[in-house]
């Protein structure tokens, strides 16, 4: 880690929050599991803090994870499904195949709480939960997160596109996405900022380096020099093989607000990304995130509380599976 590094790290590590956002369901709360299984989270804490131990992208991932499970068929855990003979699961679509990861260390948890508490923590719970370690152990920004959720029956492939937004939306069509899930447009910015970590493939932006439009092959948004750094990482001429590149070139490891700060000199490196400071919809918002990064962290964890509890299964819904790959 860069002394620069450092210093983010250290800033964040100072921020502690308890979110109270407003959750879809009075049925989570703050210690579901205080005494049917204790030591549930801290299960969940070790095992993913040791796998970040030798795979710090895993933070990433589970963020990422958390947004494809909640953004489809809310937060019932449906991105774990195994596809199964006539049907494709939603893990199995182009947008989580095979870029999404850390699907191992789930089933490492569900294994170690099956043996701790059988059948009591759902899989939908062990996502927020590793979410939640992850934005700490990326950023060292610590929230409450309320959990009794339950895990759904059902995933189709089909649905992933017709709820996750692509990387070539908009700033209207990103606001119209984030809305049917009940997020406002200072939340959808916010929560972009989870780009502050993890990686895209060559093929989610490589139009903006070689075919952006009929009046320009490379996107005229784009930093010149950062343009011609990405093109040394995603060559024309070897398209097959779709390398990844940092969402944010600077601490890509680090889940700060520097994400903003890089749009602000045209270092965006996703369509969607870039478009937030270009609509006027939505600048003014980036501007603010990029000068107040305590203020962002703050209402980051809350808008990752609320994501959370899209369209929870809570009560007698859904079940408790035993094993988060498959149905009981």
């Amino acid at each position: 880690m860069t002394s620069i590094q450092a210093l983010v790290a250290s800033f964040f590590l100072v921020l502690a929050v308890s979110a109270t956002a407003q959750p879809t369901s009075s049925s989570l709360r703050v210690g579901f599991y205080k005494y049917t299984c204790p030591s549930a989270e801290a299960i969940v804490r070790d095992t993913v803090y040791k796998a970040f131990s030798s795979d710090p992208g895993l933070a990433a991932d589970f963020v990422r994870m958390i947004f494809h499970d909640c953004f489809v068929r809310g937060c019932d855990a449906s991105i774990l499904l195994n596809s199964t003979k006539g049907n494709i699961a939603e893990r199995d679509s182009p947008v989580n195949n095979p870029s999404l990861e850390g699907f191992d260390v789930i089933d490492q948890v569900k294994a170690r709480l099956e043996a701790a508490c059988p059948q009591t923590v759902s899989c939908a719970d062990i996502i927020a939960f590793a979410a939640r370690d992850s934005v700490f152990k990326a950023g060292g920004i610590y929230y409450d997160i309320p959990s009794g959720r339950r895990d759904g029956l059902i995933s189709h492939t089909s649905e992933v596109t017709q709820n996750l937004p692509p990387p070539s939306f908009t700033v209207p069509q990103l606001i119209a996405n984030f809305a049917r899930k009940g997020f406002s447009v200072d939340e959808m910015v916010t929560l972009s900022g989870a780009h502050s970590i993890g990686v895209s493939h060559c093929t989610s932006f490589s139009n903006r380096l070689y075919s952006f439009n009929a009046t320009y092959k490379q996107d005229p948004l784009l930093d010149p020099k950062y343009a011609a750094f990405l093109k040394t990482k995603c060559p024309q001429s070897n398209s097959k093989t779709n390398p990844t590149v940092a969402l944010d070139s600077i601490t890509p490891n680090i889940l700060d607000n520097n994400y903003y700060q890089q749009l602000m000199t045209y270092r965006g490196l996703l369509s969607s990304d870039e478009a937030l400071y270009t609509s006027m919809l939505t600048k003014g918002m980036v501007l603010n995130n990029a000068k107040y990064g305590s203020v962002w962290g703050a209402k980051f964890v809350k808008a990752m509380v609320k994501l959370g509890s899209v369209d929870v299964l809570t009560g007698m819904q859904g079940e408790i599976r035993k094993v988060c790959s498959a149905v009981n």
